[in-house]
């Protein structure tokens, strides 16, 4: 087993190495373009995607993999950082070995200052630009004036400071609260819904609640069931902003299948599913009220 970084803005994990159809194309090259793929989708075949168990999950740029097979170009991966029932060592799946550099030995996110893109989307200058995603996170090399200087996977770029914040390291990220996550959740509204996605180009259900909690220094499980096996118990009349609210089938009695994060006042903040986008709605009269099984939460009440 080998640790590799991705090496293109979003970096999509396939069930199988032959999981990708021949429309998916633009999905699995480098360079990588995700807007193209996902304006060549349409309702059926990005449906396929979860109904033909075609998509794992997503990978941001630079996020650190460990190899443990090759396929053709393909690699079978486990993320770490995604934490999973299905490995001990983090969330399997598959990805273009295009993708992916072999990890350089002075790369060490987890110590040292680090840069966190903050916007939805960002542009990264180095000789060929690319556009990166929220809550990419790169080594910080230092900043200059309106701008920081980053490693990248494979040399180095320059990102817009007011795009990002800067953080002593990974564990010294600021802790937001339960009113924060809501925030971050608000910035994605109308974003439409994309199975097994972790970027700002469309989130899944659990990869949005991931994410926004990401994005307010807790680390959580990748999908859904998971998470609400962790994370501390809510009554489901004590709930805050902020917590996150699990749906079962057979009226909450049967296997997970939603979450989504509460808005306050009875509403639900959520990426519900193929064909729709990032919303708040009123539980009230819904399906999602019949089914609410349960309520986690992850953040901690912050000093002012």
């Amino acid at each position: 087993m080998y640790k590799h970084l991705v090496n293109v803005p979003v970096a999509t994990v396939w069930s199988s190495y032959n999981s990708a159809r021949e429309l998916d194309v633009a999905a699995v090259s480098n360079p990588v373009d995700i807007d193209r793929w996902l304006e060549g989708l349409t309702f059926e075949t990005r449906l396929g995607l979860c109904e033909q168990n075609l998509v794992q999950t997503q990978l941001l740029y630079g996020e650190e993999v460990i190899v443990i097979e090759e396929k053709e170009n393909w690699v079978h991966v486990i993320i770490p950082d995604q934490l999973t029932s299905k490995n001990a060592n983090g969330y399997p799946g598959w990805v273009p070995s295009s993708q992916l550099v072999k990890r350089p030995l002075d790369w060490n996110i987890k110590e040292g200052p680090v840069v966190v893109v903050t916007n939805p989307k960002t542009v990264l200058y180095k000789k060929t630009n690319i556009e990166l995603s929220y809550q990419t996170i790169l080594p910080l090399i230092k900043e200059a004036e309106g701008k920081v200087l980053v490693k990248t996977p494979d040399g180095t770029g320059l990102l817009d400071a007011d795009h990002v914040t800067i953080s002593e390291s990974l564990t010294d990220r600021y802790k937001g609260n339960g009113t924060d996550i809501v925030s971050d959740g608000e910035k994605f509204l109308n974003l439409p819904y994309l199975w097994g996605g972790m970027s700002s180009y469309g989130y899944d259900c659990s990869g949005f609640s991931f994410t926004m909690c990401k994005a307010n220094g807790y680390i959580i499980p990748r999908d859904a069931h998971d998470q609400a096996n962790a994370g501390e118990q809510v009554s489901t009349d004590e709930i805050k902003p902020g917590d996150l609210l699990f749906f079962a089938y057979e009226e909450g009695k049967g296997r997970i299948h939603h979450v989504g994060i509460y808005y306050g006042d009875g509403k639900l903040l959520h990426s519900p599913n193929t064909g729709k986008t990032v919303e708040i709605i009123s539980l009230t009269g819904t399906i999602y009220e019949r089914e609410l099984c349960a309520a986690r939460r992850y953040w901690v009440e912050t000093e002012a």
